[in-house]
């Protein structure tokens, strides 16, 4: 949001540098995006006044133009067609930029020769000093006189502070120029007081009503969704451009002018902040069954359609909030207007309304219909419904000023028992001990009173607060606090460091079992991926998930957000066809997140969150299977059970997780004869939608079964020995047809059953030879090792003694 500091002044007194505001803004307002110093853009430029104007002897479009700048006559060749003796108009001289190229390619002008004859600078059109975009003729001013700045006149020697609209997602007071001049004077420890027209709930506006009586007809058919309409009509205005210094304001503030209603309409919403509308009265009246306009606030029928102002056709969503007259849709209520409505140059008989919209119905129908317009932007923060007198008021007031209309009947003002803000009891105490000062009660109560905060001392330091009527964001005790702290300054607190107990945090055995498996994983050459708990029906539908199962979100993020996942199987699953379109044949994705569904709601009635674990990998049964199990500890023992669909039948979510899965190459994984999840390859209904390679498998996971599991494993933590290891080397001879992996276990299965208690024997293999096809050679390096006492070569011969003998049992292998 533009806010010119020329006009904050108007509210309020600054007592700061333009880079002391700045910084002030930038610390306890909003984040400054830009700031633009007008000054520079419109330094040089003089008001003059044409005192001789000549038709060029050579050009029949040119006229040679003596001007009187304050110093004497200058010689000034124009090709404007509506330039005159006697005119104000605002010369351009030699050496200066020219203010529409200040921010492009800068052109400076110079004294220069056109046909024949010296030209010394310009005289400026609109559009050439930046203003509106009317370049066929010069800007006649309406005020000053020769040699004055036609920055300082105009109130262009001005800066301006861009200030990121998202910082005022809570705030919709501040998308308004008095609002954030209130702040302005809260920051700066000064007492700020609002026009009295703001305050003023007063219909002054019918009490001044001289113009002929149009009838106006409003009906709100949803007075919960649209709190207030508050309209007026208006009678011969006279729709023409607008005065000079309301194109400038416009300008500054990056609005562009159209004519003087529309521009009236755009200067009060970036006044106020309260967005607003005005209506052809005729042209409604036209749109309407009987002899007057109509005006009905309701939910879109069935097949309505409507050409909105831009020219786009849209047709509203049934949860939308529109406007018609009795007989057709003319608005889609506080996002855009109508076309066949809209006042145009041959407009007599306006209607002024402004109104207050549900804030997040019109969310979803800015979404839904791609329209974000200034209107919008305000709505969507939640304006406050006790100020739309008061705007209609100030508008009724400048379109009778500025365009001649004239009020023509009384205001009809549309409301129902509209929302104080709570009274919140707080003391000094709990302000400090929060923000770690020691403001006195009073300094507290003055802080807040700046902002025109009701605060008042009750009994000691207690003090009870109550926020205006534009202040919608708060509702308890610790928003009074936030308040205090950001208007004293948060630069301005103590930097203490928090006091702290040395007793160790408890263990939060769900964030170790997450950090332990994506640790556990990503060693394992898995790649983590993290996608969003909201998917899209189609995708439920994809998988075989049952919709019915998943909560729909009423205000999504996008179209493509509408439902909380059942699973996360199939969020991973999507992304394997563009990983594998991108080049990658081989690869694993895992993600560990939560899922939701109808069928699990805790006894307060929230949804319960559920924690997965799931992995998609480019492979078969077999490896997801291997990947599963290296997740866990040796000592834990896993099983897995077959058909899975019967095994989980009984748990409630389980038809969603087994839903992606073949059930015929999947199983269900058991720890300690509980449910751990599934595993398996996915169904070939899947691999077609999805375009799968071949071989897809994963599985998906309980988190609280594997955080449960974890809680039961050793940690595998082996202490170093203390006393001197034993090699020892032993080779067999075996069957040529004896596999390597048989030999292993058989010579492992051995010295686990005959190596003393207190001895570890390593095996490591050290050579494999094979002389011809009847017989190999397998030599193993054993590395003995105890904790208890330094081995002797007796215990090892003992040892390999009785290993000979049970390999040639085992195997019918031969020592050699």
């Amino acid at each position: 949001m533009k806010v010119s500091v020329n006009w904050l002044k108007k509210f309020t007194d600054i007592g700061l540098s333009n880079e002391e505001l700045v910084k002030k803004i930038g610390s306890q307002l909003g984040e400054v995006e830009e700031t633009i110093d007008l000054a520079k853009k419109y330094e040089g430029i003089t008001i003059a006044r044409v005192i001789k104007c000549e038709k060029h002897p050579n050009a029949d479009k040119l006229k040679i133009c003596q001007i009187d700048a304050g110093k004497g006559k200058v010689q000034v060749v124009c090709g404007a067609p509506n330039v005159t003796e006697n005119q104000l108009v605002a010369w351009i001289p030699p050496g200066r930029i020219v203010p529409a190229t200040f921010d492009k390619d800068p052109f400076v002008l110079e004294a220069r020769e056109i046909r024949g004859e010296l030209s010394n600078g310009m005289l400026a059109s609109g559009h050439e000093l930046g203003i509106n975009d009317d370049h066929s003729g010069i800007v006649e001013l309406d005020k000053g006189k020769p040699g004055d700045d036609f920055a300082a006149t105009y109130e262009l020697d001005d800066f301006i502070v861009d200030i990121e609209n998202k910082m005022f997602t809570h705030r919709p007071d501040c998308f308004g120029t008095l609002g954030v001049a209130r702040e302005i004077a809260g920051i700066q420890g000064k007492k700020f007081e609002s026009p009295e027209w703001y305050l003023d709930e007063k219909d002054t506006a019918s009490q001044e009503a001289k113009g002929s009586e149009l009838p106006l007809d409003i009906r709100n058919e949803i007075p919960k969704l649209v709190p207030r309409f508050t309209a007026v009509a208006m009678s011969d205005v006279k729709v023409g451009p607008s005065p000079l210094w309301l194109q400038i304001e416009l300008a500054k503030a990056g609005v562009k002018s159209i004519n003087n209603l529309v521009d009236i309409s755009n200067y009060i919403m970036l006044e106020t902040a309260q967005p607003n509308h005005i209506w052809d009265y005729d042209k409604v009246k036209a749109l309407s069954a009987k002899n007057k306009a109509v005006l009905v606030i309701r939910h879109p029928k069935k097949g309505e359609k409507l050409a909105l102002l831009n020219n786009k056709m849209v047709q509203p969503n049934s949860e939308d909030m529109i406007i018609s007259t009795d007989k057709k849709i003319v608005s889609l209520g506080g996002a855009m207007g109508g076309k066949e409505t809209e006042v145009d140059n041959k407009t007599k008989n306006i209607i002024i309304e402004a109104a207050t919209w549900d804030m997040f119905t019109m969310r979803r129908t800015s979404m839904s219909h791609g329209i974000f317009t200034d209107a919008v932007t305000r709505f969507t923060k939640g304006q406050s419904a006790h100020q739309n007198l008061a705007v209609v008021n100030r508008l009724v007031e400048l379109v009778s000023s500025i365009a001649g209309g004239q009020t023509a009947g009384g205001i009809q003002d549309k409301k129902t028992r509209l929302k104080e803000n709570p009274s919140i009891q707080i003391d000094r105490e709990f302000v400090n001990s929060r923000l770690g000062l020691k403001l006195s009660t009073e300094q507290i109560v003055d802080t807040l009173r700046n902002v025109e905060f009701k605060a008042e001392i009750t009994r000691g330091s207690v003090i009870i607060v109550q926020a205006p009527f534009w202040r919608t964001d708060i509702e308890i005790k610790e928003d009074i606090v936030e308040e205090v702290g950001r208007l004293y300054g948060y630069d301005n607190l103590p930097l203490e460091l928090p006091k702290t107990t040395t007793s160790p945090a408890v263990i939060d055995e769900e964030l170790e079992a997450k950090q332990w498996i994506r640790s556990r994983l990503a060693s394992l050459g898995t790649n983590e991926v993290l996608t969003y708990g909201f998917v899209h029906e189609n995708l439920l539908r994809a998988v075989g998930q049952d919709v019915e199962l998943a909560f729909k979100l009423k205000n999504a993020l996008s179209p493509e957000l509408q439902f909380y996942r059942l699973s996360l199987a199939p969020s991973l699953i999507e992304k394997v066809h563009p990983n594998v379109k991108a080049g990658f044949n081989n690869f694993s994705l895992f993600e560990v997140g939560k899922v939701h569904g109808k069928s699990e709601i805790g006894d307060d009635g929230i949804p319960k969150e559920m924690g997965r674990v799931s992995s998609v990998l480019t492979g078969d049964y077999f490896q997801a299977k291997y990947l599963l199990q290296q997740l866990f500890p040796e000592n834990l023992n896993i099983t897995y059970e077959h058909p899975a669909k019967t095994i989980l039948a009984s748990h409630k979510m389980a038809s969603a997780m087994l839903a992606p899965f073949d059930e015929k190459r999947s199983a269900v994984a058991f720890i300690d004869g509980k449910p751990l999840g599934v595993v398996g390859e996915f169904k070939p209904s899947i691999h077609k939608k999805f375009k799968l390679p071949k071989e897809c498998a994963g599985f998906e996971l309980f988190l609280s079964a594997v955080t449960k599991s974890r809680q039961h494993a050793s940690s595998g933590y082996k202490p170093m020995a203390k006393y001197p290891s034993i090699d020892q080397d032993i080779s067999l001879r075996t069957d040529f047809k004896t596999t390597y992996y048989e030999i292993e276990s058989a010579l492992r299965e051995s010295l686990l059953k005959n190596s003393p208690q207190d001895v570890e024997v390593n095996v490591e293999c050290i050579d494999i030879f094979a002389k011809d096809k009847k017989h190999k050679h397998t030599a193993f390096r054993l590395t003995a090792n105890s904790n208890k006492r330094t081995l002797v070569s007796e215990v090892m011969n003992k040892l390999l003694g009785e290993v000979e003998a049970d390999m040639k049992k085992a195997i019918n292998a031969q020592r050699i």
